[in-house]
């Protein structure tokens, strides 16, 4: 047995795309338009693992973008996805930069908790160990739910 994706519904692609790309650094490595089943899946892979991904297509995540929008729940119910990171606090910051709120700030130098934008819990962890603990990230208090 191996490990292949997990599939996230979302319901603006460009936005989330924006997030896991362009905000979490996260890699294209392919896309299926599928006209007939009125679907776009988009697959994402870590930098870390992109040569992993390329050849084995894992591990990913696959966005599911349905052309006929629905609203989609229960993301909390979802659990979350993970992703181990060089820089918890720069990458938290880039994030906040770009209009994320922090659910659980990165307060120990080890882990935070953030959404996407269709509500999906995304936890990050550093890599090597816990960074020393630093402001702001030791006095932000956590915000709605992870």
């Amino acid at each position: 047995m191996r490990y292949l994706h997990t599939m996230v519904r979302v319901k603006d692609l460009g936005r989330s795309l924006g997030f896991y790309c362009d905000l979490l650094g996260l890699k294209e490595v392919r896309r299926v338009e599928n006209e007939k089943g009125r679907f776009t899946l988009v697959f994402l892979c870590a930098p870390a693992d992109l040569e992993r991904a390329a050849r084995d297509q894992a591990p990913l995540v696959e966005l599911t973008y349905n052309w006929d929008t629905e609203d989609y729940t229960g993301g909390r119910n979802f659990g979350h996805l993970a992703y181990r990171v060089d820089d918890i606090y720069g990458l938290c910051k880039k994030l906040m930069d770009g209009g994320v709120t922090i659910n659980r700030p990165p307060r120990d130098g080890h882990m935070a908790f953030v959404r996407s934008p269709d509500g999906i819990s995304v936890e990050l962890l550093q890599e090597g160990g816990a960074l020393p603990p630093a402001e702001p990230w030791v006095s932000m208090p956590n915000t709605g739910s992870w």
